[in-house]
């Protein structure tokens, strides 16, 4: 299989803004796919609403477009029907864990067998500009004009705190390193989550003085470590940092395994 494959490349130019990072992540997914030779008629992308989760409209695997936050919602049904099927899910912040966060949580939790890749770009793009549940505390969005109170999630600290088996983060300068986390994901058997930061240029970036997509690509630079230099800094050297690669990956049963006992024993009577 090539990359192309994967991709309905009569529906291109593709509706996302100049700059945004969208473009890289589903490049990467097709690879990782093409790479892994996936079936595409046993492949399915589940998305919720939001910029990234236009993405549906660009794959030739199956698909299923939900609503607003309920994207892992659907893709746990799916994939308990139909556990042969590769599901993916893709989210944005403000889909995945500001809308959806309590789905996030209890999908890492019981190590559902899907790969979500959540595309961070720290506001609602879409309808905006907004502040979501990511957006750095201090930044300035169309809802926090005098710069933002709250302080954001790390959705890496959270998925792994929730019991996720795999969590990485990486950026949109880096795709090769992305695919590579993305196969990863797709080849562990559990609950896999890869965060990939992407600012959205066209909100957040000009809200905070980053007039152009390339500026976007330096403020995440600026702020990135790697899992091994993270090593040997303290907590208040950490402070605002973004880790960059694969954060956990832990063995055990996923989901399904443990819910098909259930099922032969209430077949057999026990």
């Amino acid at each position: 299989m090539n990359y192309l494959d994967y991709l309905r490349t009569d529906t291109f130019p593709h509706f996302w803004c100049g700059g945004c990072g969208n473009g890289v992540v589903l490049g990467a997914i097709a690879r990782s796919l093409a790479a892994q030779n996936l079936s595409r008629e046993e492949t399915i992308i589940v998305t919720g609403i939001g910029c990234w989760g236009k993405a549906d409209d660009y794959v030739t695997t199956n698909a299923f477009h939900g609503t607003h936050g309920r994207a892992l919602a659907f893709a746990t049904g799916i994939k308990l029907a139909n556990p042969e099927l590769t599901t993916l899910v893709l989210m944005g912040d403000g889909d995945g864990a500001t809308i959806g966060g309590n789905h996030l949580i209890h999908a890492a939790r019981r190590n559902i067998d899907l790969t979500a890749i959540m595309v961070n770009n720290f506001n609602y793009g879409m309808t905006g500009g907004q502040y979501s549940s990511t957006t750095p505390m201090n930044s300035r969005t169309s809802t926090s004009r005098l710069g933002h109170v709250e302080q954001e999630f790390d959705i890496c600290q959270l998925v792994a705190a929730a019991g996720a088996h795999y969590v990485a983060r990486c950026a949109t300068d880096d795709p090769i390193g992305m695919e590579r986390l993305i196969t990863q994901g797709l080849q562990l058997k559990g609950f896999a989550l890869i965060e990939v930061i992407s600012p959205c240029p066209t909100h957040f970036g000009r809200s905070n003085g980053m007039r152009e997509a390339a500026d976007t690509l330096r403020w995440v630079k600026e702020r990135s470590v790697t899992v091994q230099a993270a090593k040997e800094l303290s907590p208040e050297e950490l402070a605002g940092k973004l880790i960059m690669g694969k954060l956990v990956e832990r063995q055990g049963e996923d989901y399904r395994t443990k819910y098909q006992r259930v099922i032969e024993a209430a077949q057999e009577g026990r």
